[in-house]
């Protein structure tokens, strides 16, 4: 066989030699003198597309275009493309730095060229029909036939990569290679691989032949590992089939086989996992994972965990079974699929117990772990009126692992109208009148809401104890300037409720004495309530003389003062409370909406003045190292500062309500976000008495009590780390339509995980977040503090290290803990997990492929001492 090469022919026993991989390196001449005559016409920057002749067999036009020149040798009827040259017919599409058409026999040539370096550049990208577009050193196509011989083949396949030293394809679309690779290392040289040399194969549409293979590791061809054949199909389609296990042991539920199990390709829209994984020592598990996607409108997933975990020894007191499950599901509407509608879903909820008893599946997720509640949501919305009416309806879940207590709102639904202004005019000319400015709005909402206990949560009596109800609102305000410098706000508020259940107190005589009851009646009560208030607020600048380097200083003040008015719905003739006599023979007063879901409107008249007053603080200070607006920096130092309260002239009693107050700042140049806030009391409590009395605290000789009081901060040393994970997941969340099931699923593995994302460029980072309360009531305080601290730092370009840690001030006591060493591989990854101590004291390291087709090629070192504290 011969290779015509710039239209030499050059015998391939002579002028080839191999390379490490036997792919033959091709002679290239790059003279001008290999070039035809000066009978050939030279044309630069010209696209020319040539009609063959019908005769010829063609079916279509054969387009050419070339940067540097393009010559036709009229003798030989060949066409040279040099520099950029493109070449394309049908399906078929060629660009490469040398292009050679010979229209007699209606076949293509295309190589590259060595640059002055003697470096191959320009090699060429082909495109057969309907496939992706691969990476040669030289080929040659027939138009005509179809079949085509390639040098020096390099494409991605199925997460990996295969090269060829020689490819030839037939008119049937198949294709015979010689002297093949396959790896998972995209380099032509691969340094770090593991791959499978092919002597010689056959490629189809569904089923790959190979001659005799054998394995390569770190380069190191591994013969004594070799197969005289091989037979592997290749479906276009997914397809069900067995899902490998890993082995291992555990301190507290012995040696396992975790995650065998069965995938299930249901069709193109579906497919499923079925997993479980058994214990030496008697638990198990199973796990459901199923996904579904439909292109350009919906994808989602559910999955269904169930745990059966057996701890202690068999026969004694300590033994015991735990039943765990967790039930999870997401799903995103896209928003072309129906323009003005969403639907999402995003479910959690099981068992509070099931993440500390199954170690977060073995994963040991430092998220997971420390995770203190759960929520779901499923939620529908669709706007009405070109966007003035809006309508959602969600179902809701809440869980507190604490306390180990559930909320459920099985609906919760919401119409609302936008605010309009009914007395203003759409032929309206020149500024509004002042009544053309009352503006109104509606809205109605309806809950069905649970809350209870979680271990009783499915039977009959905590489901008989939902709370039901409608509830409609309409607020009427009226905003105006005053006297230039003030605004002027009033507004009427009504609100109506719909109940279905009311509540009753009564006494029970029993034989041990009168019992208070509370019975739930059902059926359908009204209530509603109705206040007034009018307003004025303003703004107060303040400006402080230059200090030192800060040039300016701003102090903005902003006092507001409101007249407020509310009736007395608990005079009889509104109806909404009653009156119960205990056994004692005391008189109280209770509503029969009290610890309904809108609750009950309030009782006594209420007549008083709101005040509150916000500060903000801003000053400008020179700075070197910014060089805009002068070289003068703009900083906060005191972000919204406020304090509040109401007097109500018209109560019996405690007159003056509590002050609250609270704020935020920024400090050293935005890295830390420090908030605050709390409540001073401003009556005396006695102790004596262990109640507040109708006497101000002023009056004992203190200004106010600090009741409550929280503080919380959060940092990061190195902003850039946080911008780089943001980026990273965005990028990521955008390809998610071109990603293998187990790359969604770490994905969403990255997102709930803070440093689950190895950034290597980032060389180092250090946050965390600290939360203080304080809480005295009156007769005993209490202080809760909790520190959190999470970073990394990068030893060398390629490794990285991580940690988590805190520290909990009331229990003094240091916080789950976790080291993570990561090492990058070029196309494999090493880690290394370490949690020191604690419940959860274990270690663990993995080498595995990056390939997502050798997801199950690792090599993972466990040591467990799960159970065992």
């Amino acid at each position: 066989m011969t290779v015509s090469v710039h239209g030499q022919e050059r015998s391939k026993q002579d002028s080839t030699r191999l390379d490490s991989l036997q792919r033959p390196i091709l002679p290239v001449d790059t003279t001008d003198a290999l070039r035809p005559d000066s009978l050939a016409a030279d044309t630069l920057n010209r696209q020319d597309t040539v009609q063959i002749n019908t005769q010829d067999g063609l079916k279509a036009v054969v387009s050419i275009v070339a940067a540097d020149s393009q010559i036709t040798d009229l003798r030989t009827n060949i066409i040279y493309l040099y520099g950029d040259a493109k070449v394309k017919y049908e399906g078929f599409e060629l660009a490469a730095d040398y292009i050679r058409v010979n229209q007699a026999e209606n076949e293509v040539f295309a190589s590259g060229r060595n640059d002055h370096n003697n470096k191959y550049v320009g090699r060429p990208i082909v495109i057969f029909p309907n496939e992706t577009p691969k990476a040669v050193d030289s080929l040659r196509y027939n138009f005509d036939t179809g079949n085509g011989i390639t040098f020096g083949i390099f494409t991605e396949v199925e997460g990996g990569f295969i090269q060829a030293s020689r490819v030839r394809k037939n008119q049937y679309n198949e294709m015979s290679l010689y002297h093949g690779m396959y790896s998972t290392c995209n380099l032509p040289e691969p340094h770090t691989h593991f791959g499978i040399q092919i002597s010689k194969g056959v490629v189809t549409e569904n089923q790959i032949i190979s001659g005799p293979a054998y394995l390569v590791m770190e380069g190191i061809p591994l013969r004594f590992i070799t197969i005289p054949f091989g037979f592997f199909p290749k479906p276009n389609k997914r397809a069900s089939g067995f899902l490998f296990p890993t082995f291992g042991e555990e301190f507290n539920r012995g040696f396992f086989m975790r995650d065998i199990g069965w995938y299930l390709a249901l069709n193109d829209y579906w497919d499923s996992e079925i997993r479980g994984t058994l214990y030496s020592k008697g638990s198990y598990e199973a796990a459901i994972l199923t996904r579904y996607r439909v292109n350009y409108k919906y994808n989602g997933g559910f999955n269904l965990n169930y745990a059966n975990t057996k701890s202690g020894v068999e026969g004694t007191a300590q033994y015991q079974t735990r039943n765990d499950f967790r039930v999870t599901w997401n799903h995103t509407q896209l928003q072309e699929a129906n323009p003005g509608t969403t639907f999402s879903a995003n479910v959690m909820f099981g068992t509070s117990s099931y993440a500390h008893n199954t170690a977060a599946n073995a994963s040991y997720n430092y998220q997971e772990l420390t995770r203190n509640s759960m929520n779901s949501s499923i939620s529908y919305g669709k706007t009405f009126a070109d966007g003035k009416v809006n309508f959602t309806a969600s179902m809701r879940h809440s869980q507190d692992m604490t306390a180990q207590t559930v909320s459920l709102d099985l609906p919760t639904f919401a119409l609302s109208v936008s605010s309009f202004n009914p007395f203003d005019s759409k032929d309206r000319v020149g500024e509004q009148k002042w009544y053309q400015r009352i503006n109104v709005s509606y809205s109605l909402r309806g809950d069905n809401v649970l809350n209870a206990q979680e271990s009783g949560l499915f039977s009959k009596e905590t489901l008989s104890q939902f709370q039901s109800g409608f509830q409609h609102s309409i607020p009427i305000s009226l905003s105006l300037n005053v006297l230039k410098f003030f605004q002027f706000n009033t507004s009427v508020n009504y609100n109506e409720s719909w109940h279905m259940q009311t509540y009753r107190r009564r006494l029970d005589n029993t034989p041990n004495g009168y019992v208070e009851l509370r019975d739930t009646v059902n059926g359908f009560e009204r209530s509603y309530d109705y206040s007034v208030s009018s307003g004025l607020s303003t703004k107060i600048y303040g400006m402080y003389p230059k200090i030192g380097k800060i040039q300016a200083m701003r102090h903005v003040i902003t006092p507001s003062v409101n007249l407020n008015y509310r009736p007395d719905f608990s005079n009889p003739m509104y109806g909404f409370y009653r009156r119960f006599t205990d056994a004692q023979g005391r008189e109280t007063l209770y509503s029969i909406f009290q610890g309904s879901r809108y609750g009950s409107p309030g009782s006594g008249r209420s007549m008083g003045i709101g005040f509150s007053v916000d500060n903000n603080i801003e000053a400008k200070i020179l700075s070197s190292k910014d060089t805009t607006n002068g070289g003068v920096k703009k900083i906060p130092i005191l972000q919204g500062l406020t304090f509040s309260g109401n007097y109500n002239f018209v109560a019996d009693s405690f007159n003056l309500s509590n002050i609250n107050f609270s704020g935020r700042t920024a400090l050293f140049n935005q890295k830390i976000n420090l908030n605050f806030n709390g409540t001073f009391d401003p009556y005396h409590f006695d102790q004596g008495m262990g109640r507040r009395v109708n006497r101000f605290a002023i009056t004992e000789g203190q200004l106010a009590r600090l009741t409550n009081f929280g503080l919380s901060f959060d940092y990061s040393f190195n902003p850039k780390a946080n911008d780089s994970r943001q980026r990273g997941l965005d990028s990521l969340d955008n390809q998610k339509a071109n990603m293998t099931p187990e790359q969604q699923q770490a994905l969403a593995r990255i997102s709930s995980d803070p440093n689950a994302f190895v950034d290597f460029n980032i060389p180092w980072n250090l946050a965390g977040s600290f939360s203080f309360q304080y809480s005295n009531p009156g007769t005993r305080s209490t202080v809760t503090a909790t520190l959190n601290l999470h970073g990394d730092f990068s030893l060398t370009p390629k490794w990285k290290v991580q940690f988590n840690s805190g520290y909990d001030f009331r229990q003094k006591e240091i916080s789950l803990t976790r080291f993570s060493i990561y090492r990058d591989l070029h196309c494999w990854d090493m880690s290394f997990g370490w949690v020191p101590f604690g419940r959860f004291q274990s270690y663990n390291v993995t080498i595995r492929a990056k390939a997502s087709i050798l997801q199950d090629l690792k090599l993972t070192k466990r040591n467990d001492s799960f159970g065992s504290f």
